[in-house]
């Protein structure tokens, strides 16, 4: 296995995890340190699950250990996390009828209130949720990434569903985004 090749595919997909589970500015530094781990550890890596699996793996635990060490917490309550989303909506890369300027900012609009929600989960549920809704994974591959039993995982995601359900029905209110 070629670590440029690997890097080049998946670290865009590991930041904007990371973005999603803390903020981009800490996502910067935990990539970097996920993909130094992997170039140390690349010759280990015994194909037992798939690479993508294992790199998820590394990145949640990096973000895990960062998100309960006491320098992160302090950070956070300081300031409040960037809920920002620099991804553009599906329909730009699909081919599909290019979205209005309406259209786009309603979707963002909707966006940020579910990603902003999403991070006031606890950490079991928010991670589950994430690696599920946006990083579109199965819930094998999450059993995998966190090491836990599928019947845990599929426990999660519907408490995390459940909890986020009711923060959007309680908060978000489509009308205000018109």
């Amino acid at each position: 296995m070629d670590f440029e090749n690997i890097y080049a595919a998946y670290q865009p997909k590991i930041l904007r995890y990371l973005s999603r589970l803390t903020n981009d500015i800490e996502a910067e530094d935990l990539t970097q340190e996920v993909f130094v781990k992997v170039s140390r550890s690349l010759d280990t890596f015994r194909g037992d699950s798939n690479l993508s699996t294992w790199l998820y793996r590394i990145a949640t635990n990096a973000a895990i250990d960062r998100l309960r060490s006491p320098s992160f917490r302090q950070i956070a309550q300081e300031s409040p996390l960037d809920e920002s989303c620099e991804a553009q909506p599906k329909e730009i890369w699909s081919g599909k009828e290019t979205p209005t300027l309406e259209q786009i900012l309603l979707q963002k609009a909707r966006f940020d209130c579910f990603a902003g929600f999403v991070k006031k989960l606890p950490l079991n549920y928010r991670v589950v949720v994430m690696l599920s809704e946006m990083e579109e994974m199965t819930c094998k591959e999450i059993a995998e990434i966190l090491g836990v039993s599928q019947a845990v995982v599929k426990i999660r995601l519907h408490r995390g569903r459940e909890k986020l359900l009711k923060e959007l029905k309680a908060q978000c209110k489509p009308e205000e985004w018109l």
